[in-house]
């Protein structure tokens, strides 16, 4: 088992060895290790050693220049400088929340940047300031449209966090495909098939293979195939994608390039890499806070104690879940997958640190 205090410090160690400065290995840290405490085990230190491959192969920077390239009163486009997506998104959703602040809303488009971690942190970034925090990102095209059998889209997720009063935030956060990527990942150190709809082979047939995406196949759309919505999943994900890089001037679509090292980035790749999507509402701009506050509580009370089918559990509302993780593993610690644990060690030795 590992504490929380223990992955982060970790992280944080590999990080500076990658050249980050202190501030930036601080931030990047955090981000990462909030997917492990939140339960999102695919997007924690599970993705550290990719995060160092994508270095080594000179595709993150570890000392950006994040800037402005372009803004108004309310929205900003800035340039990553292809930092690490950990740094870039926080100081991104950063600008959106000044933004916010003065005008009661702010709208910023990310290019240059990298894989950002869970979509959920940067957006609740905005739950401090009482506002409500928004952010996409699109990723490496592994998703195939509805009755495509081409790779086109990320899994491209949305994470939306918004302010209560007594009770705990709404939180949703959830790729646009039937799973994330990353949950695949999971299902293959384990050595497990898929659920049906998660994948489909090179040929666009259905299948339950985990490595299915590895030979040439794809990950389907939210919904897995038309008869169930696949459709309103691939609309989803072209939307994240649209707003993330077309509006930034990322790679957009197939073009998007990938977080493994070893694919090679497009040479025909227009925009410059991953792009991301922030957005930050004062609640205030809207009504008064306290208002606004007390009927989330409303809200939230009510669907909880929706009447559940018989035989299910109780009702949760989006957040739920991942808060009673984090409480649990803030208590006892992490278990990791023995292949992760590896990784990790791996890393360990390569830089002399300890794990």
């Amino acid at each position: 088992m590992y504490t929380y205090i223990q992955l982060k410090s970790f992280a944080y160690n590999v990080f500076v060895k990658m050249g980050c400065p202190a501030e930036q290995a601080e931030i990047a840290s955090t981000a990462l290790v909030s997917a492990d405490l939140r339960g999102v085990d695919s997007h924690g230190v599970a993705r550290l050693s990719g995060y160092v491959r994508l270095w080594e192969a000179n595709r993150i920077n570890p000392v950006p220049n994040i800037k402005i390239i372009h803004e108004t009163p309310s929205t900003a486009v800035v340039d990553g400088d292809a930092g690490l997506g950990l740094v870039v998104g926080p100081t991104a959703m950063k600008i959106a929340m000044d933004k916010a602040r003065n005008v009661g809303t702010g709208w910023v488009s990310v290019k240059n940047s990298n894989h950002f971690g869970i979509a959920g942190f940067h957006s609740m970034l905005a739950l401090n300031e009482d506002m409500i925090g928004i952010s996409m990102t699109n990723a490496s095209p592994l998703v195939a449209p509805t009755w495509s059998k081409e790779r086109m889209l990320g899994t491209n997720p949305i994470a939306v966090a918004i302010p209560a009063g007594e009770e705990p935030p709404f939180v949703a956060d959830f790729a646009t495909t039937t799973a994330a990527n990353g949950k695949l990942e999971i299902l293959q150190r384990k050595n497990e098939n898929t659920p049906t709809g998660w994948v489909q082979d090179k040929d666009g047939n259905p299948s339950i293979d985990a490595f299915e995406v590895k030979n040439g196949g794809s990950l389907l759309p939210l919904g897995g195939d038309r008869e169930h919505g696949s459709h309103k999943g691939y609309c989803l994900g072209s939307i994240v994608d649209i707003f993330s890089a077309v509006l930034s001037g990322a790679s957009y679509g197939p073009w998007a390039p990938p977080f493994v090292s070893f694919l090679p980035v497009a040479d025909d790749m227009p925009g410059e890499g991953l792009g991301h999507f922030f957005g930050a509402m004062r609640v205030d701009a809207f009504q008064p806070k306290d208002n606004f506050k007390a009927n989330m509580d409303n809200w939230i009370k009510r669907f909880r104690s929706a009447q559940s089918i018989e035989g299910q559990e109780a009702v949760l509302v989006p957040g739920d879940p991942e808060r009673i993780i984090e409480k649990e593993r803030i208590k006892t610690g992490f278990e990791l997958l023995k292949p992760v644990e590896n990784d990790l060690k791996m890393l360990a030795e390569k830089f002399e640190i300890q794990l």
